[in-house]
C-alpha cells in the first residue's frame, strides 16, 4: 500500500468558533495560539485533527500588529501534548485576508524555527494553521528538519461542512456544458467547491448504487464505492442497471457501480474509484480516511459501528440511512414503510443514542452468529428482514443526497437538519430531536484519530466471498463469456465516440 503522500487539517466546529474568537481581535491585529492534534493516517492521506486549545499565558506572546510568542510556550504546550501522544499545531491571523494564505518571511521564520523543537518534544510534525478574516484556512506540515509541506485543504465539520481549498494542489474543476442545468441551481463558486470533495459510498446495494451515480452526475470529480459483495438475481428488482449478464459474469457490485459511475460522471477528468474491501478490515478502514464525506449504505452492524465510529474519531461526517417496510403478517399487504436519514459527526447523536445500532449486535456480528442458521435457531433470533421495493428504494437515497446537499452547501444557510424519518402510510416527515449525549462513547472519541479504539479484524465473510468470486471468474465459462464483454463494450465506446464527439474546448 502506498505511504500516506497528502495531507489535511480537520476540526469540529466547537474548535473553529473558539479560534475564530481568539485570533480574530477587534483591533485588527495578528494573534497566535497553539492547539493540540491528533494524526489520523488513511492509505494516502494523513490528517491532523485538532484537538485542544493551549492558550498562551500573559509573558508568552505578545501583539504588536503582528504576534511573537516564546519558546516557553511552544515547550510548556509540546509537553501537554506529549503526555497525551498528541502533536502541536501553531495557529495565527491574517485579519485581512481571504481565502488559502501564503505565508509571510517572518511566519515562516517562526514556525520553521520550532519545528525541529516540536518534533523532539512530541514525536510528531509541527502543523502551521492560518486564518484569514473571512474564516478560511489554510495549513502546512513541518518535518523535523524543517521543511514544509502545504496542506491540500483544511475541513471545518459542522452542520455545514465548510473546506477551504488550496487551489494549487486541488484546483478548481472546469465546469461543463453538461453541468449547466446543475451550476445554474447554485453558482459556479459552490460547484466548484462541492466537485472537489472526495466521497466513498460505502456499500453498493441499491440505495449505495444509486447515491454514486447522481454524484457523479452532479459533477464531483472524487466519488469511490467499496462493497465486497457479488451481485445476485435478488439484487436485479432494485438495481435497474444491473443485469442477468452481470450474475453470469460473477461482476461484483464495486465492480458494477464503477463501470455506471465512468458513464454517469460529467467531471471533466473523473477519479471514480471501486474497492472490493470491507469497512470491517484494516484495509477497508485506512481507504475511508482518505474521504471527506462518507456515505453509509451497509445493513449490518459491525460496518455500521466502524463508520459510527470514524464519524467521530476521525472527524469524517458519515450520511447514513436506510428503509423498513412492514408486511401484514399474513404476506397479503403492507402495513406501513419508514425511511431515515441523519448525518453523524460531533454535535450530532450516534447511531446508539438514535437506537439505529445495538453494540450487543455488533460482537454477534464480529463472531460470524449473525449468518450461522443454527445460532438463530437456537438463540431463537428472528432472520433480519431484507424487505426492500424498486419503486421505494429510491426514497431513502435522495433522503440521504438531501443531507448530503443540506451538508456541503447549506441552502439558506442552514446546514444538515438532523435525524428526518418519513412515514409512508401517513405521508409525514418528521424530525427526530435526539439531543447529543455527553456520556456518549463515541462523542467522547472526537478528534481521537489514530488513537481510536480498533474495531476492524479479519472479515471472514468478505474473504470466503472474494475468494469464491476469484475460483469462478477463472472458469472457462466465465472467462470466455467476460472477454466478449470486453470486447462488445469496447465496440459501444468506439461508435459512441464516432457518432457524439467531444465537444470542442
Amino acid at each position: 500500500m502506498t505511504q500516506p503522500q497528502r495531507f489535511s487539517a480537520a476540526m469540529p466546529g466547537t474548535i473553529d468558533t473558539a479560534l475564530r474568537h481568539r485570533l480574530l481581535r477587534d483591533d485588527g491585529q495578528e494573534d497566535i495560539c497553539l492547539v493540540t492534534y491528533a494524526p489520523s493516517t488513511g492509505a494516502t492521506r494523513t490528517s491532523a485533527l485538532m484537538r485542544e486549545i493551549v492558550p498562551p499565558k500573559p509573558a508568552e506572546r505578545a501583539v504588536h500588529g503582528n504576534a511573537s510568542f516564546t519558546g516557553d510556550y511552544v515547550v510548556r504546550a509540546a509537553s501537554l501534548a506529549a503526555e497525551q501522544g498528541l502533536g502541536i499545531a501553531l495557529a495565527h491571523s491574517h485579519p485581512h485576508g481571504a481565502g488559502w494564505q501564503q505565508m509571510s518571511g517572518p511566519d515562516e521564520d517562526a514556525e520553521r524555527s520550532f519545528a525541529h523543537l516540536a518534533h523532539a518534544i512530541t514525536g510528531h510534525d509541527l502543523f502551521g494553521m492560518t486564518l484569514a478574516g473571512n474564516g478560511a484556512w489554510s495549513a502546512r506540515r513541518w518535518s523535523a528538519d524543517a521543511h514544509s509541506t502545504e496542506a491540500e485543504s483544511v475541513r471545518v465539520v459542522d452542520s455545514h461542512l465548510r473546506v477551504t481549498w488550496n487551489d494549487a494542489l486541488r484546483p478548481v474543476p472546469t465546469p461543463q456544458d453538461s453541468q449547466i442545468r446543475t451550476i445554474s441551481g447554485w453558482g459556479e463558486q459552490t460547484q466548484g467547491a462541492l466537485a472537489r470533495l472526495r466521497v466513498l459510498i460505502v456499500g453498493a446495494g441499491s440505495i449505495g448504487h444509486d447515491i454514486a451515480i447522481r454524484l457523479a452526475a452532479t459533477g464531483l470529480v472524487h466519488v469511490a464505492v467499496m462493497d465486497f459483495d457479488d451481485l445476485e438475481r435478488v439484487n436485479l428488482d432494485r438495481m435497474p442497471t444491473a443485469t442477468q449478464i452481470d450474475i453470469a459474469l460473477r461482476r461484483s457490485k464495486t465492480k458494477h457501480a464503477l463501470r455506471q459511475l465512468r458513464l454517469a460522471a460529467t467531471a471533466s477528468n473523473p477519479d471514480l474509484h471501486g474497492f472490493e474491501n470491507s469497512i470491517c478490515e484494516d484495509l477497508g478502514q485506512r481507504i475511508a480516511l482518505d474521504y471527506d464525506v462518507i456515505f453509509s449504505c451497509v445493513d449490518r452492524p459491525w460496518p455500521r459501528a466502524v463508520l459510527n465510529q470514524l464519524a467521530y474519531s476521525d472527524l469524517i461526517p458519515v450520511i447514513d440511512g436506510g428503509i423498513a417496510i412492514d408486511p401484514f403478517a399474513d404476506g397479503n399487504g403492507m402495513r406501513n414503510a419508514t425511511w431515515r436519514s441523519h448525518v453523524l459527526r460531533p454535535g450530532r447523536p450516534c447511531m446508539v443514542c438514535t437506537r439505529q445500532l445495538d453494540p450487543a449486535e455488533v460482537t454477534l456480528d464480529q463472531q460470524g452468529l449473525l449468518e450461522d442458521p443454527e445460532y438463530i435457531r437456537q438463540s431463537e433470533r428472528q432472520e433480519p428482514a431484507r424487505q426492500n421495493v424498486a419503486a421505494l428504494a429510491i426514497s431513502p437515497t435522495a433522503s440521504q443526497l438531501a443531507q448530503f446537499i443540506s451538508l456541503a452547501v447549506a441552502p439558506g444557510g442552514l446546514g444538515e437538519p438532523g435525524p428526518l424519518q418519513y412515514v409512508l402510510s401517513t405521508h409525514h416527515l418528521m424530525a427526530l430531536p435526539t439531543p447529543p449525549n455527553a456520556e456518549c462513547f463515541f462523542e467522547q472519541t472526537t478528534g481521537l484519530g489514530d488513537a481510536r479504539v480498533e474495531l476492524t479484524n479479519t472479515h471472514e465473510a468478505a474473504e470466503r466471498t472474494r475468494a469464491a468470486r476469484r475460483r469462478a471468474q477463472r472458469t472457462t465459462r466465465v472467462r470466455i463469456a467476460r472477454a466478449g464483454d470486453i470486447l462488445l463494450t469496447s465496440a459501444q465506446q468506439k461508435w459512441a465516440a464516432m457518432t457524439c464527439p467531444a465537444p470542442p474546448r
